[in-house]
């Protein structure tokens, strides 16, 4: 099989985002996002996507969030990716800007009300729903200005869960669990929890992966997928210690 570099995943349907702020002081408030009063088709309200189309759709009567890559078109990049890089970055979204589009196989969306996110827990609920190369999601943390960040991806195509880094528009893994399976068109649950340098992450409840980063975590967070996946996301949560 062999691996392509694109840019874009097309968007097939998606998620609606309700925003909830659990503590006056936006650095450390808890953020959930359920996309409950989002438009259908639109994008979601409370992640910027800057690699890959993320539209809000339904599964069933549920609004979710759907990464769709069955309608990939190489080399185009996600709709007003400079403004958004520009609201999450300021001045530094150039570097941000370049080093995303270094990660074209790999479709980002970005959380937008928590500028850092240290010490907690971030979770979602993900069902992958198809792709033949792969059907991968994940959470992403520790993520710079530069563009650097980890994640934390399971995949329903290689049944295993790894700890990834994303350095100067190069990826390289950190962590492989493997018999890790993560059934197709099942809900799934997985959850980080980091501590200064320390990665905890529980795939359906369990721990499952454990290691210790280079430094303390802090950055920004949000969604991932790859290559032809095509992924429901829903019930983003990031909760920062100290907050409910």
């Amino acid at each position: 099989m062999k691996m392509r570099r694109w840019l874009t995943l097309s968007a097939l349907s998606v998620f609606s985002i309700s925003v909830v702020s659990e503590s006056a002081e936006a650095a450390t408030a808890a953020v959930t996002a359920d996309f409950d009063k989002d438009t259908v088709g639109a994008e979601p309200a409370a992640f910027a996507p800057v690699v890959g189309v993320w539209r809000v759709g339904k599964d069933g009567e549920n609004k979710v969030l759907v990464v769709d890559g069955s309608k990939w078109r190489e080399g185009q990049a996600s709709a007003n990716l400079a403004d958004k890089a520009r609201a999450l970055y300021g001045q530094r979204y150039a570097e941000f800007l370049d080093s995303v589009k270094a990660y074209a196989y790999f479709p980002l969306a970005v959380l937008r009300d928590l500028e850092t996110f240290e010490n907690g827990e971030i979770s979602l609920r993900f069902k992958p729903m198809a792709g033949r190369i792969d059907q991968g999601a994940g959470i992403v943390f520790n993520l710079k200005p530069s563009g650097d960040y980890l994640v934390v991806r399971a995949n329903a195509l290689e049944n295993n869960l790894v700890l990834f880094k994303y350095v100067r528009g190069k990826r390289s893994s950190v962590k492989w669990i493997r018999n890790a399976p993560t059934e197709t068109l099942k809900w799934h649950d997985l959850k980080v929890v980091t501590s200064g340098k320390h990665i905890r992450a529980y795939l359906d409840g369990t721990l499952t992966l454990e290691d210790d980063w280079t430094e303390p975590i802090s950055g920004r967070v949000g969604v991932w997928s790859k290559a032809d996946s095509v992924v429901y996301f829903d019930e983003f949560r990031a909760r920062p210690d100290g907050t409910k």
